[in-house]
Protein backbone atom coordinates (compact mmCIF):
# COMPACT_ATOMS: atom_id res chain seq x y z
CA UNK A 1 0.00 0.00 0.00
CA UNK A 2 1.20 3.56 -0.99
CA UNK A 3 1.91 6.65 1.31
CA UNK A 4 1.03 8.69 -1.61
CA UNK A 5 -2.76 8.23 -2.36
CA UNK A 6 -4.56 8.79 -5.99
CA UNK A 7 -7.58 10.16 -6.45
CA UNK A 8 -9.73 10.24 -9.84
CA UNK A 9 -13.70 9.52 -10.69
CA UNK A 10 -14.83 7.73 -14.08
CA UNK A 11 -16.16 11.47 -14.59
CA UNK A 12 -13.38 12.51 -16.04
CA UNK A 13 -13.81 10.85 -19.48
CA UNK A 14 -16.70 12.69 -21.01
CA UNK A 15 -17.42 12.77 -24.79
CA UNK A 16 -16.15 15.90 -26.44
CA UNK A 17 -16.33 14.40 -30.02
CA UNK A 18 -13.30 14.90 -32.34
CA UNK A 19 -11.05 16.93 -30.08
CA UNK A 20 -7.19 17.45 -29.06
CA UNK A 21 -7.98 17.02 -25.66
CA UNK A 22 -7.92 12.89 -24.72
CA UNK A 23 -10.26 12.44 -21.70
CA UNK A 24 -9.92 9.15 -21.55
CA UNK A 25 -6.44 9.42 -20.20
CA UNK A 26 -7.43 9.55 -16.89
CA UNK A 27 -8.42 5.81 -16.92
CA UNK A 28 -5.89 5.17 -18.98
CA UNK A 29 -3.14 6.39 -16.32
CA UNK A 30 -5.25 4.80 -13.41
CA UNK A 31 -5.10 1.46 -15.41
CA UNK A 32 -1.69 1.32 -15.51
CA UNK A 33 -0.87 2.04 -11.99
CA UNK A 34 -2.74 -0.13 -10.92
CA UNK A 35 -1.68 -2.65 -13.80
CA UNK A 36 1.80 -2.31 -12.61
CA UNK A 37 0.96 -2.00 -8.86
CA UNK A 38 2.39 1.24 -8.12
CA UNK A 39 -1.16 1.57 -6.28
CA UNK A 40 -3.35 -0.76 -5.54
CA UNK A 41 -6.85 -0.29 -5.39
CA UNK A 42 -7.16 0.64 -1.48
CA UNK A 43 -4.83 3.49 -2.97
CA UNK A 44 -6.86 4.61 -4.96
CA UNK A 45 -9.52 7.54 -3.52
CA UNK A 46 -12.38 8.46 -5.33
CA UNK A 47 -13.40 12.42 -5.92
CA UNK A 48 -16.24 13.81 -4.24
CA UNK A 49 -18.14 16.14 -6.56
CA UNK A 50 -17.41 19.63 -5.19
CA UNK A 51 -20.20 21.49 -3.23
CA UNK A 52 -21.10 25.02 -4.54
CA UNK A 53 -20.12 26.59 -1.66
CA UNK A 54 -16.72 25.00 -2.43
CA UNK A 55 -16.70 26.14 -6.37
CA UNK A 56 -18.03 29.50 -4.97
CA UNK A 57 -14.98 30.08 -2.78
CA UNK A 58 -13.47 31.56 -6.62
CA UNK A 59 -16.06 31.67 -9.18
CA UNK A 60 -19.12 33.92 -9.39
CA UNK A 61 -22.60 32.26 -8.58
CA UNK A 62 -23.79 34.47 -12.02
CA UNK A 63 -21.20 31.75 -13.92
CA UNK A 64 -21.58 28.74 -11.94
CA UNK A 65 -25.70 29.13 -12.36
CA UNK A 66 -24.79 29.63 -16.40
CA UNK A 67 -22.54 26.08 -16.45
CA UNK A 68 -25.94 24.50 -14.56
CA UNK A 69 -28.48 25.30 -15.89
CA UNK A 70 -26.56 25.23 -19.41
CA UNK A 71 -27.29 29.17 -20.37
CA UNK A 72 -23.63 29.89 -21.45
CA UNK A 73 -23.05 32.01 -24.82
CA UNK A 74 -21.94 31.09 -27.97
CA UNK A 75 -19.14 33.80 -27.27
CA UNK A 76 -18.55 31.85 -24.11
CA UNK A 77 -18.28 28.55 -25.18
CA UNK A 78 -16.10 29.67 -28.34
CA UNK A 79 -14.01 30.95 -25.16
CA UNK A 80 -13.93 28.06 -23.21
CA UNK A 81 -12.85 26.06 -26.56
CA UNK A 82 -14.72 22.73 -25.62
CA UNK A 83 -18.08 21.04 -26.33
CA UNK A 84 -20.47 22.28 -23.53
CA UNK A 85 -22.56 19.56 -21.96
CA UNK A 86 -24.03 18.85 -18.61
CA UNK A 87 -21.05 15.76 -18.63
CA UNK A 88 -18.34 18.39 -18.88
CA UNK A 89 -19.77 20.41 -16.34
CA UNK A 90 -20.27 17.26 -13.79
CA UNK A 91 -16.79 16.42 -14.56
CA UNK A 92 -15.53 19.93 -13.45
CA UNK A 93 -17.54 19.44 -10.30
CA UNK A 94 -16.41 16.27 -9.53
CA UNK A 95 -12.25 17.67 -10.80
CA UNK A 96 -12.81 20.68 -8.54
CA UNK A 97 -13.96 17.99 -5.40
CA UNK A 98 -11.09 15.91 -6.31
CA UNK A 99 -8.14 18.45 -5.98
CA UNK A 100 -9.52 19.53 -2.86
CA UNK A 101 -9.81 15.74 -1.20
CA UNK A 102 -5.99 15.42 -3.00
CA UNK A 103 -5.10 18.87 -0.55
CA UNK A 104 -6.41 17.55 2.41
CA UNK A 105 -4.71 14.62 1.82
CA UNK A 106 -1.37 15.92 1.16
CA UNK A 107 -1.45 17.44 4.54
CA UNK A 108 -2.24 14.59 6.42
CA UNK A 109 0.15 12.51 4.60
CA UNK A 110 2.74 14.86 3.17
CA UNK A 111 2.12 14.26 -0.89
CA UNK A 112 -1.20 13.27 -2.47
CA UNK A 113 -1.46 12.74 -6.71
CA UNK A 114 -5.03 13.70 -8.20
CA UNK A 115 -4.97 11.80 -11.20
CA UNK A 116 -6.84 15.01 -13.14
CA UNK A 117 -6.77 18.01 -12.35
CA UNK A 118 -4.56 21.69 -13.56
CA UNK A 119 -7.62 23.47 -15.14
CA UNK A 120 -5.50 27.00 -14.90
CA UNK A 121 -7.26 28.58 -17.71
CA UNK A 122 -10.47 29.07 -15.63
CA UNK A 123 -11.35 32.74 -14.32
CA UNK A 124 -13.42 33.70 -11.30
CA UNK A 125 -16.46 34.63 -14.10
CA UNK A 126 -15.77 32.31 -17.11
CA UNK A 127 -13.82 28.93 -18.50
CA UNK A 128 -10.79 29.34 -21.01
CA UNK A 129 -8.44 26.81 -22.95
CA UNK A 130 -10.70 23.55 -21.75
CA UNK A 131 -10.65 24.75 -18.46
CA UNK A 132 -14.07 25.03 -16.71
CA UNK A 133 -13.69 25.82 -13.39
CA UNK A 134 -10.15 25.79 -11.77
CA UNK A 135 -9.81 23.16 -9.76
CA UNK A 136 -6.57 24.85 -8.08
CA UNK A 137 -7.45 28.06 -7.06
CA UNK A 138 -10.96 26.37 -5.18
CA UNK A 139 -8.02 24.00 -3.78
CA UNK A 140 -5.54 26.50 -2.07
CA UNK A 141 -8.24 29.05 -1.09
CA UNK A 142 -10.16 26.08 0.61
CA UNK A 143 -6.70 24.99 2.55
CA UNK A 144 -5.99 28.86 3.03
CA UNK A 145 -9.50 29.69 3.91
CA UNK A 146 -11.18 26.80 6.08
CA UNK A 147 -7.38 24.74 6.89
CA UNK A 148 -5.59 27.88 7.88
CA UNK A 149 -2.48 27.34 5.65
CA UNK A 150 -1.08 30.50 5.25
CA UNK A 151 2.01 29.89 2.75
CA UNK A 152 0.96 27.76 -0.71
CA UNK A 153 2.95 28.00 -3.85
CA UNK A 154 1.56 27.26 -7.11
CA UNK A 155 4.47 25.62 -9.36
CA UNK A 156 2.97 25.52 -12.75
CA UNK A 157 5.03 23.22 -14.81
CA UNK A 158 2.44 22.99 -17.87
CA UNK A 159 3.25 24.11 -21.24
CA UNK A 160 1.17 27.41 -20.81
CA UNK A 161 1.21 30.44 -18.62
CA UNK A 162 -1.37 29.79 -15.61
CA UNK A 163 -3.01 33.36 -16.90
CA UNK A 164 -6.26 32.51 -14.39
CA UNK A 165 -4.63 31.94 -11.57
CA UNK A 166 -2.01 34.64 -11.86
CA UNK A 167 -5.20 37.12 -11.75
CA UNK A 168 -7.30 35.23 -9.14
CA UNK A 169 -4.13 35.70 -6.67
CA UNK A 170 -2.59 38.58 -7.34
CA UNK A 171 -3.28 40.54 -4.71
CA UNK A 172 -3.03 37.26 -1.97
CA UNK A 173 -0.24 37.23 -0.24
CA UNK A 174 -0.56 34.07 0.63
CA UNK A 175 -0.69 32.49 -2.21
CA UNK A 176 2.32 31.90 -4.95
CA UNK A 177 1.99 31.59 -8.64
CA UNK A 178 5.15 30.58 -10.18
CA UNK A 179 4.68 29.35 -14.11
CA UNK A 180 7.23 28.30 -16.28
CA UNK A 181 5.90 27.89 -19.79
CA UNK A 182 6.25 28.45 -23.47
CA UNK A 183 6.10 32.50 -23.79
CA UNK A 184 5.08 32.59 -27.47
CA UNK A 185 2.42 30.09 -27.32
CA UNK A 186 -1.50 30.62 -25.39
CA UNK A 187 -2.61 32.43 -23.83
CA UNK A 188 -1.76 35.51 -25.81
CA UNK A 189 -2.17 38.18 -22.27
CA UNK A 190 -0.46 36.51 -19.51
CA UNK A 191 -1.52 38.34 -16.59
CA UNK A 192 1.33 38.52 -14.68
CA UNK A 193 2.24 35.38 -12.20
CA UNK A 194 4.48 36.32 -8.69
CA UNK A 195 7.44 34.95 -10.98
CA UNK A 196 7.00 33.88 -14.84
CA UNK A 197 9.65 32.14 -16.54
CA UNK A 198 8.53 32.64 -20.09
CA UNK A 199 10.52 29.86 -22.81
CA UNK A 200 12.15 30.26 -25.79
CA UNK A 201 10.57 28.08 -28.42
CA UNK A 202 12.69 24.42 -28.76
CA UNK A 203 13.81 24.88 -25.05
CA UNK A 204 15.22 21.51 -24.51
CA UNK A 205 15.71 19.77 -21.86
CA UNK A 206 19.42 21.28 -20.36
CA UNK A 207 17.61 24.87 -20.25
CA UNK A 208 14.10 24.01 -19.12
CA UNK A 209 15.65 22.61 -15.80
CA UNK A 210 18.43 25.07 -15.32
CA UNK A 211 16.05 27.96 -15.56
CA UNK A 212 13.84 25.86 -12.52
CA UNK A 213 16.82 25.18 -10.97
CA UNK A 214 17.96 28.97 -11.02
CA UNK A 215 14.55 29.91 -9.97
CA UNK A 216 12.68 27.53 -7.53
CA UNK A 217 15.08 27.05 -4.85
CA UNK A 218 15.37 31.07 -4.07
CA UNK A 219 11.23 31.33 -4.01
CA UNK A 220 10.97 28.02 -2.06
CA UNK A 221 14.28 29.61 0.75
CA UNK A 222 12.42 33.22 0.73
CA UNK A 223 8.46 32.25 0.79
CA UNK A 224 8.57 28.82 2.61
CA UNK A 225 5.99 26.96 1.79
CA UNK A 226 3.74 24.63 3.55
CA UNK A 227 1.96 23.27 0.53
CA UNK A 228 2.87 23.23 -2.99
CA UNK A 229 0.47 22.57 -5.72
CA UNK A 230 2.49 21.14 -8.61
CA UNK A 231 0.69 21.34 -11.69
CA UNK A 232 2.91 18.73 -13.96
CA UNK A 233 1.62 19.21 -17.64
CA UNK A 234 2.42 16.54 -20.34
CA UNK A 235 2.71 19.31 -22.77
CA UNK A 236 6.16 20.75 -22.98
CA UNK A 237 6.84 17.35 -24.33
CA UNK A 238 8.61 17.59 -28.21
CA UNK A 239 5.84 16.08 -29.74
CA UNK A 240 2.82 17.61 -28.27
CA UNK A 241 0.50 18.73 -30.36
CA UNK A 242 -0.12 22.11 -29.18
CA UNK A 243 3.27 23.54 -28.04
CA UNK A 244 6.34 24.62 -29.32
CA UNK A 245 8.65 22.93 -26.06
CA UNK A 246 11.40 20.24 -27.07
CA UNK A 247 11.82 18.18 -23.66
CA UNK A 248 11.82 14.47 -24.07
CA UNK A 249 9.94 11.95 -21.74
CA UNK A 250 13.50 11.56 -19.49
CA UNK A 251 13.94 15.47 -19.61
CA UNK A 252 10.38 15.74 -18.02
CA UNK A 253 10.95 12.90 -15.73
CA UNK A 254 14.10 14.38 -14.63
CA UNK A 255 11.35 17.93 -13.83
CA UNK A 256 9.13 16.10 -11.98
CA UNK A 257 12.24 14.73 -9.69
CA UNK A 258 13.33 17.94 -8.90
CA UNK A 259 10.04 19.78 -8.45
CA UNK A 260 8.86 16.78 -6.12
CA UNK A 261 12.33 16.47 -4.37
CA UNK A 262 12.51 20.56 -3.46
CA UNK A 263 8.76 20.34 -2.00
CA UNK A 264 9.95 17.18 -0.37
CA UNK A 265 13.47 18.42 1.23
CA UNK A 266 11.50 22.11 1.87
CA UNK A 267 9.41 20.21 4.14
CA UNK A 268 6.35 21.41 2.24
CA UNK A 269 3.06 18.98 1.32
CA UNK A 270 2.71 18.72 -2.01
CA UNK A 271 -0.68 18.08 -4.16
CA UNK A 272 0.52 16.73 -7.50
CA UNK A 273 -2.38 17.29 -10.72
CA UNK A 274 -2.08 16.80 -13.95
CA UNK A 275 -2.62 20.11 -16.37
CA UNK A 276 -1.90 19.55 -20.29
CA UNK A 277 -0.82 17.08 -22.62
CA UNK A 278 -1.66 16.52 -25.88
CA UNK A 279 0.84 14.27 -27.62
CA UNK A 280 0.28 12.71 -31.01
CA UNK A 281 0.17 9.42 -29.47
CA UNK A 282 -1.92 9.11 -26.82
CA UNK A 283 0.12 6.74 -24.79
CA UNK A 284 3.33 9.39 -24.73
CA UNK A 285 0.68 11.26 -22.69
CA UNK A 286 -0.07 8.48 -20.11
CA UNK A 287 3.39 7.64 -19.91
CA UNK A 288 4.50 11.33 -19.28
CA UNK A 289 1.75 11.52 -16.64
CA UNK A 290 2.08 8.07 -15.36
CA UNK A 291 6.11 8.59 -14.46
CA UNK A 292 4.44 12.09 -12.18
CA UNK A 293 2.96 9.74 -10.44
CA UNK A 294 6.08 7.38 -9.77
CA UNK A 295 8.07 10.09 -8.57
CA UNK A 296 5.70 11.24 -6.24
CA UNK A 297 5.76 7.49 -4.57
CA UNK A 298 9.13 7.01 -4.84
CA UNK A 299 9.99 10.69 -3.17
CA UNK A 300 7.15 10.76 -0.82
CA UNK A 301 6.29 7.54 0.31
Amino acid sequence: MSKVKAVYSDAYEVDIGAHVFPTVKFRLIRERLLKDRLITEDDCVLAPEASSEEILLVHTKEYLDKLDNGTLSLQEIFTLEIPYSPALVRAARYCVGGTILAAKLALETSACAHIGGGFHHAFADHGEGFCVLNDVACAATFCNKKKGIEKIIIVDCDLHQGNANAHIFKKNKNIFTFSIHQENNYPVLKPPSDLDLGLADKTDDQRYLAALENNLPGIFAEFKPQLVFYIAGADPYEKDQLGGLALSIAGLEKRDEYVLSLARESGACCCVVFGGGYAQDIEDTVLIQYNTIKKAIEIFN
